[in-house]
């Protein structure tokens, strides 16, 4: 059956739109910033300006459990409840030994045949390290080599930006404020004189540099990094007593303390929500 004028028009629309996509057009053809959802506070936090990297997808298509969430320390319910499928990898020097936990991207394809028409962008978390892989080319198979700015993607996310045929894709990023419902979650492990706190749902920058914690009305306990977005405290805390966290921003260096972080008669093997973040 011949195609009819309107059937036509829509295929041009659609291939003009895709050569806008892959012909580095300048920012006024590109989705406006990001704004918060009326239903989430602003944070503050900025928007920064627009740089390259590549990007690819890996793990399980759902885009959903512990794949995505390893090297940080996020679980698959940490995933799936938090985070979703927007999610990714980041490559050595965007995971920064783990600083780059938590934090946000907006990240858009260009310059390619398989951008999505339009190349609409997608904002996600960073929750994985992708790893060097030495023993290929980092222009053919070693995507996450450093110095390589790279984001590998949960497939959902992916496949919003670019055709999955594409494998690999050039694309924008920027750090975008990380819009979180609620307050800031800690999942806490260890024993009576080690405390570990894996904190997730961080807003704003989305990064953490410090935290401190200590028995309700007591004095503050520094903490240091033990691995990902998980922090330590080598003290016996008062079971029967609630736990304050103070956290500083890894980006802003902005502080809050989250008073009711942890109630009295917690568990090691829990997570807890409290009511502030970075707002």
């Amino acid at each position: 059956m011949a195609r009819t004028p309107a059937i036509v028009a829509v295929v041009l629309m659609a291939a003009a739109a895709a050569q806008l996509a892959s012909a580095g057009f300048p920012n006024q053809y590109w989705p406006a910033p990001s704004t918060p959802s009326p239903s989430v506070p602003s944070t503050g936090f900025p928007t920064y300006g627009w740089e390259n990297a590549h990007a690819t997808f890996y793990g399980s298509e759902s885009g959903l459990g512990h794949d995505f969430g390893g090297a940080c320390g996020y679980s698959g319910s940490d995933i799936a409840s938090l985070y979703s499928t927007r999610t990714a990898a980041l490559s050595t020097p965007l995971f920064a030994d783990g600083a780059g936990c938590g934090r946000c991207y907006e990240i858009r394809c260009v310059q390619s045949k398989w951008c999505v028409p339009g190349s609409p962008s997608v904002v996600i978390t960073g929750t994985n390290l992708c790893p060097p892989n030495w023993y290929q080319d980092s222009n053919d198979g070693g995507w996450c080599n450093p110095p390589r700015r790279h984001f590998d993607m949960a497939p959902p996310s992916f496949y919003k930006l670019a055709a999955r045929v594409a494998g690999i894709v050039p694309v924008q990023f920027r750090r975008v404020p990380c819009e979180r419902r609620g307050g800031v979650q800690f999942c806490l492990t260890g024993n009576p004189y080690w405390l570990l706190l894996h904190v997730n749902n961080v807003g704003g920058g989305g990064d953490v540099a410090e935290m401190a914690v200590r028995e309700k009305g007591g004095q503050w306990v520094q903490m240091t990094q033990n691995w990902g977005s998980t922090y330590q405290a080598f003290a016996a805390l008062d079971k029967s007593v609630g736990l304050e966290v103070r956290i500083t921003g890894g980006t802003d260096g902005k502080t809050i303390i989250v008073g009711d972080a942890i109630p009295a008669w917690w568990s090691p093997g829990l997570c807890y929500q409290g009511s502030n973040n970075f707002w």
